[in-house]
C-alpha cells in the first residue's frame, strides 16, 4: 500500500455528535479535509476513540455494536481548558489534549505515569485510503493478542500483517499471516494493562515498536488500509481483568458441548479413499478404537465425502460422492451407534462444474468484478496436494447465497451430522474493488450508512465471521435445545459469537512446531479463541517419531480442544496422504491410550474450565504469569515467551520436553505476592516431591512416563471414569449409544506435606448436562485443611439451576504418598477405600 499520510490539525470542539462533560468531540481544519475525532468512557474501565472523515468513514459492519454507556453509580467528573479535558472515571484519569494532534492518556488516579498514551504531533493520520494510529512504547512490557500469532508470546519489537491466510505447512515461529483476524493488542506490566481494539473487519498491520525514528522515538502504530478508525480502549489491573471487559464488550465465550472436549478423530485420507470405499474405511477405523480400548468422542470428516464421482474429481461442497458413501444416512447411523460423532468439513467456496454455480451466478451469490460485471473468479484449491480450479467464494452478504449456505448445512444436519467444520475461511480474495451484494438482512442496517461497496472497505473478514454465523443458525433452527457447534479454522472477534472452538490450522510435524503451538494457545485464549488446540503430532510434514508422537499427546490432553489430524503429503499418493493415528506404533500404543483415557479421567475438571470461560472469558490455558504479576521472574524474556510452561486451569502448571532424548525439563514455580503464604507445589508425577515457589526447577521426565505436570498446594481436580461417559439429559443418538454413565465423581487434592497452619483451601467447579442451549449450571465446592495426621475435608452441593448428576458420593484422592487419614468437617460418613490405579490413597465421602 504507497504511503500517502496526511496529519489533520487544528481541532476545534464540534457541536456535532452527542455532548456530555465527559466526552470528547473534534473537528480538524481545514474545512476541506476535515476529520472528526472522539473520546468518550463507555464503562468504568472501557473507552471509545473514533477518528473518520467523509471519505474515511467508520466501519460499517463493525465486529462489535457500540455499547449502550453504562456510568451509574461510577465517579465521574470532568475539568478542561481550551484544548485540554481531563475526565476522572472511577480509578481511571483519562486526558485529551488537542493543541495539535488529539493526545489520549490513560493513568490510574492519583498517579502520574500513564498505562496508555498516543504519540504527539502524529497520534491520529489519514494514510491514503486508510488510516494509521501512532502510540508511544514500552518496550519493557509484554505485549499480547490479536487472536494467534507466530511465536513467541510477547508480541514486542515485532511486526505483523491483520489478515488471514491459508497458511498451509507454516512456521510457527517465522511465518504471518496465520488464520485469524482479531485487532487486539493488550500491553500488560505489573503496573495494570491496557487493551487496544479495532473493529474493523478490513486488513491492516501492527507494529509493536519494531520500528523505531531518531524524531519520533519508539512507538507502536496500528494502520487500516481502508476507512476510518473505530477503536476501543480497556484498562484493567492484571490480564484476566482487560479479558473479561474484553469480552463483556464482544460477547462471552459461547457454551462447547461436553463431548467436544473428548478426543477428536480425523484424517484427510479415510474420506478420500475409493479402495476401500471411505464409509468402509472409516468403520475400520471406529472397530480398531474399540480394538485397542481407546475412547473418543468425534470424528472430523475431510471433505473427501463430497469430491464428485466423475471428472472433474473436484469438491462440491454440501454434496456426497455415493460410491463412498451409498447411504450417508445408515453409515452415519453406525457411527452414532459407537457413541462417535460427526463433524463435516465445508468451504465457503464452488468451483465452475459445481451443479449450484450457475443458481448462485443468477442470484448475485458471489462477489462481482466491476471491470466486467461478471463474478469475481480467482484459483481455488480443491484436493489433496494442491488440486485446483477456477472458482468463486461465496459472498454472505448476499441474500440468495446466505440462505443457500444455510440449506446445505441443514441438509447435511438432517442427514446425521452434528456439527460443522468450517474450513478453508480466510477469505483470501485478490482485488480490494470487487462488489458486494449487500443484500442480506444481517447486513441491512449497515448498508444504511451509505459507505462504498467494496471488498477493501467492508472487508474480507466480515464474510468470515457471517460464515460462522449462517452456519450456527441452521444448526440452531433444527435443534433449538442444543448447543449448536461450529468450528472454524479462521476466526474474527465476531466469529465467536457463532463458532464454539477453534485450532491453529495446518501445523508441521517438529519440536520447534510443537513447542511454538503453546505460545499460540495463549495468545488465542487471550483472545477469547477459548476452545483452542492444535492437530496433534503435525498436520503437514514427516511423520512423528514414536517419542514425539507421544510427547505431543502428553502435551495435548491438557489443552481446551483435543484432536489428532493430519494430511501428510505423500510421495505416492499426493492426493489421498498419510494419517496419523493412534496405534501406528505399536510399541507405544499401551501409553497413547493411557494417556487419552487421563484426558477423559480429568474431564470433570477440563469442562470445568470450559464453563468457567463461558462465564468469567478466563481462557483454561493460561501464561504463567496469570495470577501472578506481582512475581518479577514471570516477567523476564524466558517467561514472557509462552512456549514452554503453562497454567491449565489454576491447579496444573504444565510443562513439556520439546528435544528428542531429553529426560528432564526446566520450570519456573511462580509464587503469590510476599504478604501471602505461598505453599508451593506438588509434582504429579515420580519422584512426588513437594517443591518451594520462586524458583526455577528441574523435573525428571522421561519420555515414556509423562511430561512435567506440577499441582498447586491448595488445588484440586475433579475427575470422573477414563472412559467416554454420558450425562444425563444428552439424549442425542451418539451420546444414547455410550455404554458408561458418568455416575462417578473424585477430586484430587493436594494438601501440604505437614500442617495447613489454619489456611483451608477451597475449590469450586462446575457441571452441567453438557448439550442444553441454556445451561443449568451447578456448583460443587470441595474444602480442605491438613494437620501432621490428618486432612480434613468438607464439600457442598449447589444444584439451584436443577441439574443433578448421576453421581452421589465423592471420592477423595490424596497426592501419591500421602497417607494420612481424612475427615470430614462436619462429620459426614467417610470411608477409606484402598489405593486407586495410580497407588494413591482414596476415601469416599458420603452424600
Amino acid at each position: 500500500m504507497p504511503q500517502k499520510e496526511f496529519v489533520p490539525k487544528t481541532y476545534q470542539e464540534s457541536s456535532t455528535g452527542a455532548q456530555s462533560s465527559s466526552s470528547v468531540h473534534l473537528r480538524s481544519s481545514p474545512e476541506e479535509r476535515s476529520f472528526d475525532f472522539s473520546f468518550e468512557p463507555i464503562r468504568e474501565n472501557l473507552f471509545r476513540v473514533t477518528f473518520s472523515s467523509q471519505d474515511h468513514p467508520l466501519p460499517p459492519y463493525p465486529s462489535v455494536t457500540k455499547p449502550a454507556t453504562s456510568l451509574d453509580g461510577v465517579h465521574v467528573s470532568a475539568t478542561g481548558g481550551s484544548n485540554q479535558k481531563t475526565i476522572e472515571v472511577g480509578d481511571v484519569t483519562a486526558s485529551v489534549e488537542w493543541s495539535n494532534t488529539p493526545v489520549v492518556s490513560l493513568s490510574w488516579k492519583g498517579t502520574e505515569k500513564p498505562l496508555y498514551r498516543d504519540l504527539p504531533l502524529r497520534s491520529y493520520v489519514a494514510d491514503s485510503t486508510g488510516i494509521a494510529h501512532y502510540t508511544e512504547h514500552d518496550r519493557d512490557c509484554l505485549h499480547v493478542g490479536l487472536g494467534e500469532k507466530r511465536a513467541p508470546m510477547d508480541l514486542t519489537g515485532r511486526h505483523f500483517q491483520l489478515s488471514a491466510t491459508d497458511s498451509f505447512g507454516y512456521d510457527v515461529y517465522n511465518t504471518d499471516p496465520l488464520y485469524k483476524h482479531i485487532p487486539l493488542l493488550i500491553k500488560a506490566s505489573p503496573d495494570g494493562c491496557v487493551a487496544i481494539f479495532s473493529t474493523t473487519h478490513g486488513r491492516g498491520t501492527w507494529s509493536v515498536g519494531s520500528e523505531v525514528d531518531g524524531l519520533w522515538g519508539h512507538f507502536k502504530v496500528y494502520r487500516q488500509d481502508y476507512g476510518g478508525l473505530e477503536q476501543y480502549l480497556i484498562v484493567g489491573k492484571t490480564l484476566k481483568d482487560v479479558v473479561r471487559s474484553y469480552a463483556e464488550l464482544v460477547g462471552l465465550p459461547i457454551l462447547v458441548p461436553r463431548w467436544a472436549y473428548g478426543y477428536i478423530s480425523g484424517g484427510y485420507k479415510y474420506t478420500m479413499l475409493d479402495d476401500p470405499p471411505a464409509h468402509e474405511a472409516l468403520m475400520e477405523f471406529a472397530d480398531k478404537l474399540e480394538e485397542h480400548g481407546i475412547p473418543c468422542s468425534a470424528h472430523q470428516m475431510s471433505s473427501g465425502y463430497s469430491i464428485a464421482e466423475t471428472e472433474p474429481k473436484v469438491r462440491n461442497v454440501f454434496t456426497w460422492n455415493k460410491y463412498r458413501f451409498p447411504n450417508p444416512e445408515e453409515w452415519i447411523a453406525k457411527y452414532h451407534g459407537r457413541g462417535i460423532r460427526l463433524l463435516s468439513n465445508i468451504k465457503p467456496f464452488l468451483l465452475a462444474s459445481h451443479p449450484d454455480f450457475q443458481k448462485l451466478i443468477d442470484g448475485n451469490g458471489f462477489f462481482k468484478d466491476p471491470e466486467s460485471s461478471k463474478p469475481g473468479y480467482m484459483r481455488l484449491w480443491s484436493a489433496g496436494g494442491a488440486t485446483g480450479g477456477d472458482g468463486c467464494h461465496i459472498d454472505f452478504s448476499s441474500a440468495v447465497a446466505f440462505k443457500w449456505w444455510y440449506d446445505g448445512v441443514q441438509s447435511l444436519k438432517r442427514a446425521g451430522i452434528d456439527a460443522m467444520w468450517n474450513d478453508n475461511n480466510e477469505y483470501t480474495l485478490p482485488d480490494d474493488d470487487w462488489k458486494l451484494a449487500l443484500d442480506e438482512p444481517t447486513v441491512s442496517d449497515a448498508v444504511k450508512k451509505g459507505v462504498e461497496n467494496s471488498v477493501g472497505q467492508w472487508g474480507r473478514a466480515m464474510h468470515t465471521e457471517l460464515m460462522g454465523k449462517a452456519s450456527h443458525d441452521a444448526l440452531l433452527n433444527i435443534e433449538p435445545n442444543h448447543r449448536p457447534f461450529v468450528l472454524t479454522r479462521s476466526a474474527t472477534a465476531g466469529t465467536m459469537r457463532y463458532a464454539a472452538s477453534t485450532w491453529s490450522g495446518d501445523n508441521v510435524t517438529s519440536w520447534e512446531g510443537m513447542k511454538g503451538a503453546n505460545a499460540l494457545s495463549l495468545s488465542a485464549g487471550i483472545s477469547l479463541l477459548q476452545c483452542c488446540g492444535h492437530d496433534i503430532g503435525g498436520f503437514e510434514g514427516p511423520q512423528p517419531s514414536p517419542e514425539l508422537l507421544l510427547r505431543w499427546i502428553q502435551l495435548g490432553i491438557h489443552s481446551p480442544r483435543f484432536a489428532i489430524n493430519c494430511f501428510k503429503t505423500s510421495p505416492g499418493n499426493s492426493s489421498v496422504g498419510d494419517v496419523i493415528e493412534p496405534w501406528m506404533y505399536p510399541e507405544i500404543t499401551p501409553l497413547v491410550r493411557d494417556t487419552i483415557k487421563r484426558r477423559y479421567e480429568i474431564l470433570p475438571y477440563i469442562y470445568s474450565l470450559g464453563l468457567e470461560s463461558h462465564l468469567t472469558a478466563s481462557p483454561p490455558q493460561r501464561w504463567v504469569g496469570w495470577g501472578y504479576e506481582s512475581d518479577p521472574e514471570v516477567w523476564t524474556k524466558a517467561l514472557k515467551s509462552g512456549d514452554e510452561q503453562f497454567w491449565f486451569g489454576d491447579t496444573i502448571m504444565v510443562g513439556g520436553v520439546y528435544e528428542p532424548g531429553v529426560s528432564v525439563a526446566k520450570l519456573y514455580l511462580p509464587r503469590k505476592a510476599n504478604d501471602q503464604f505461598d505453599f508451593g507445589y506438588v509434582n504429579m508425577n515420580e519422584p512426588y516431591n513437594y517443591l518451594a515457589s520462586g524458583q526455577w526447577v528441574e523435573v525428571p521426565s522421561e519420555w515414556r512416563k509423562s511430561i512435567p505436570l506440577l499441582a498447586r498446594i491448595g488445588g484440586a481436580i475433579p475427575v470422573g471414569k477414563p472412559v467416554h461417559t454420558r450425562v444425563p439429559g444428552d439424549d442425542t443418538p451418539a451420546s444414547v449409544a455410550v455404554k458408561e454413565v458418568d455416575d462417578y465423581r473424585g477430586v484430587e487434592i493436594f494438601p501440604p506435606l505437614g500442617s495447613s497452619h489454619g489456611q483451608v483451601f477451597s475449590t469450586t467447579w462446575f457441571e452441567d448436562d453438557g448439550i442444553s442451549l441454556e445451561a443449568r449450571i451447578s456448583e460443587y465446592t470441595v474444602t480442605y485443611s491438613s494437620t501432621e495426621e490428618k486432612v480434613i475435608v468438607g464439600f457442598s452441593r449447589d444444584e439451584k439451576s436443577g441439574f443433578v448428576p448421576a453421581w452421589t458420593d465423592l471420592d477423595i484422592i490424596l497426592h501419591n504418598g500421602d497417607e494420612r487419614r481424612v475427615v470430614s468437617d462436619i462429620g459426614k460418613t467417610v470411608e477409606y477405600k484402598g489405593k486407586g490405579s495410580r497407588g494413591r490413597v482414596v476415601y469416599t465421602l458420603k452424600n
